[in-house]
């Protein structure tokens, strides 16, 4: 879920065309997620092949996000979950249980014939497995895109990489790659331009947004360490918030007091005594600096077979994103990609 600063947040919107040749580190599991809760059938089943296994992701990673590389230039690499710090349990059993009530919902809506509340209650029933990871990490491969397994939070190595120049921002729909570090921010990289809100039953149109950590910490005359304690009070996937504090109520308790210790009692006693650990979890993340952001080798007669032959896809869909990516590394040249991913 991530924390939430909406109301306080200082973003720009932006086109695509903004974005046209700059790189990426992709927050890979929320980025499939999204697929998975947008391309379903009308009542809400996601695409599946003959044996059952699901191909939404596949199908946005092969259909939607080689447009953005195609016909925007950009340049992706994907970063993949690792290993979950301990304090993140809570909030993902926390998950797990509203999926579970959602798909509970989803059954009885189709029972009814309730297609629009079916699909409403579907789209939160998402569940990415490892099956599911491994068939998109192959993908990736056979398409050349470049990937990268985090040792822990995603996020924290895509801000890592942002951090350190080798790619020109981080995305992801959360806001926590902030409390990471990453200088630059881009949410709704994507081509759909929509979002569905199960809540109302609707699409709503997106565009890209930028957010600058520093113009975002500048702006509000705070550091990382104090938007790191302010999102504490909120409450992020490690720790539960305050009751009653939002976003700008914390932003004003921490303009005022300067960090948590100082803060009144009143405050200060709802937080559990862990938030030091919170806090070191997004200050000194567990990241890697073995990663490799050069496109690789396209491999044509292997990703036909694994998406055609192996998951059932339409042979002259896949035959055409084949054609505009062998023109696209033909146009790059194989030798030069590496130096065109900056």
């Amino acid at each position: 879920m991530g924390v939430y600063l909406t109301p306080i947040i200082i973003k720009k919107d932006v086109e695509l065309e903004d974005l046209k040749g700059k790189s990426f580190a992709v927050d890979a599991n929320n980025y499939l997620y999204q697929f998975l809760a947008l391309i379903r059938k009308f009542d809400g089943t996601p695409l599946k092949d003959s044996n059952g296994n699901i191909t939404s992701h596949l199908a946005g990673l092969m259909f939607r996000t080689t447009r953005l590389i195609l016909e925007y230039k950009l340049k992706m690499v994907f970063v993949f979950d690792g290993k979950p710090p301990l304090l993140k349990m809570r909030e993902l059993e926390k998950r797990r249980e509203i999926k579970l009530r959602a798909t509970e919902e989803w059954m009885k809506a189709l029972k009814v014939g309730d297609y629009e509340a079916a699909f409403s209650k579907a789209v939160v029933t998402s569940r990415l497995s490892q099956t599911m990871i491994d068939d998109a990490k192959r993908l990736l491969d056979l398409l050349g895109i470049p990937f990268v397994q985090a040792p822990s939070e995603a996020e924290a190595q895509a801000a890592y990489m942002a951090s350190k120049g080798s790619v020109w921002a981080s995305s992801s729909k959360d806001y926590d790659s902030l409390l990471f570090n990453t200088p630059k921010l881009v949410r709704y990289l994507t081509i759909t331009g929509k979002e569905y809100l199960p809540s109302r039953k609707m699409f709503r149109p997106l565009k890209p947004e930028l957010i600058v950590l520093d113009e975002f910490l500048k702006y509000h005359g705070i550091t990382l360490p104090q938007l790191v304690d302010l999102a504490i009070l909120i409450g992020t996937d490690f720790n539960e918030g305050v009751t009653g504090i939002g976003p700008k109520k914390a932003l004003k308790l921490i303009k005022t007091y300067k960090k948590i210790e100082n803060l009144p009692y009143e405050f200060a006693s709802k937080l559990a005594d862990n938030y030091n650990e919170v806090r070191k979890i997004f200050l000194e993340p567990k990241v890697t600096e073995d990663y490799n952001v050069e496109y690789g080798s396209f491999r044509e007669e292997e990703l036909y077979n694994f998406l055609c032959n192996g998951r059932d896809f339409s042979i002259r869909s896949v035959k055409t994103v084949i054609s505009r990516m062998k023109k696209f590394y033909s146009e790059m040249g194989q030798t030069s990609l590496g130096k065109w991913l900056k």
